[in-house]
């Protein structure tokens, strides 16, 4: 049986073109100096990844390859892709004082032509654990031939095994029907520890939600069949932009819900038990640098990664 090739896409074209302080992506968690992007190409490789995309911007290749890309293609064939703002469909042109990225939808577009496999797109500067590059990585592969709908995947993150305790984040909450398939993502705010349980922020106070809910932290399982229709959808967002909005951006979960809604694909909502971590504030550093510490002494990782 043909091996089916798939591919892990990092979505790191917000990294700034300074290398080192201040920029999260690069802050060294691991006891060797290892970086988050270090844990998840190693731990999607062990699942049966073949090949890493990055996607970058353009003016910082060339530091990029020399502190991650060239290290990274030593051990597996990479592919670079650039999300530039000015990266627009035909008709289309960069809006005046438009300064700010166009989103992870359009990074994800970005990767049209390049990534012509089935593929997980995943945060530059999210540990996600490796339980759920195996089940991303093995629906992918079972779902392979079967393309109408396309088959595509999502990691189901239980919310109280995302959250930060130096402050609110913002989780995508997932409703999902009996069979286990997504039926929307509702992007909710402030979401925090509460006494023993999971609540939101609100002005009225707290709000209790399920501490197991399941979440999207933005990895996906896709096929190329995501490119097409999301081209216009992508389209009809710009179009639906009045001139003088210049921050709204294009996000992977609304390209997603479009296919969905328009019965083009079905989602798979796979739950993991896996615990993310992240520097989502800079006082999280120390407390993502001790849990990196606690995988060495349980034996997820030894040694040098790479």
């Amino acid at each position: 049986m043909k091996k089916t090739k798939t591919s892990l896409v990092i979505m790191a074209a917000g990294i700034g073109s300074r290398f080192g302080g201040g920029i999260k992506q690069l802050e060294p968690v691991g006891p060797n100096g290892e970086i988050i992007m270090d844990y998840s190409v190693h731990d999607a490789l062990a699942a049966g990844f073949d090949r890493v995309v990055f996607i970058i911007r353009r003016a910082i290749e060339n530091d990029f390859r020399q502190i991650i890309g060239d290290r990274i293609s030593k051990v597996c064939e990479t592919a670079y892709v650039f999300q530039e703002n000015s990266n627009l469909p035909e008709g289309f042109a960069l809006p005046r004082g438009r300064s700010k990225p166009w989103g992870t939808g359009h990074a994800a577009l970005c990767c049209d032509g390049v990534v012509n496999e089935p593929f997980a797109i995943i945060n530059a500067d999210d540990y996600y654990g490796k339980e759920c590059f195996r089940l991303v990585h093995d629906y992918l592969v079972s779902t392979a031939d079967e393309t109408d709908p396309a088959r595509f995947c999502m990691a189901g993150f239980q919310v109280k095994n995302t959250l930060s305790e130096n402050g609110g984040v913002s989780r995508g909450l997932c409703r999902v029907d009996e069979n286990g398939f997504l039926l929307n993502v509702t992007e909710t705010h402030n979401i925090v520890h509460s006494g023993e349980g999971v609540a939101v922020r609100t002005e009225d106070g707290l709000i209790p939600i399920p501490p197991d809910s399941r979440v999207s932290m933005n990895m996906w399982g896709l096929t190329p069949a995501f490119f097409g229709r999301t081209r216009k959808d992508f389209s009809d967002f710009l179009s639906s932009l009045s001139p003088e909005d210049i921050k709204s951006e294009f996000y992977l979960p609304r390209a997603v819900d479009t296919m969905l809604k328009e019965g083009l694909a079905t989602v798979r909502v796979l739950p993991t038990a896996d615990k993310w971590f992240g520097v989502t504030y800079r006082e999280d550093k120390p407390g993502v640098v001790d849990a990196f510490k606690k995988l060495y002494a349980d034996g997820a990782y030894s040694g040098r990664l790479f």
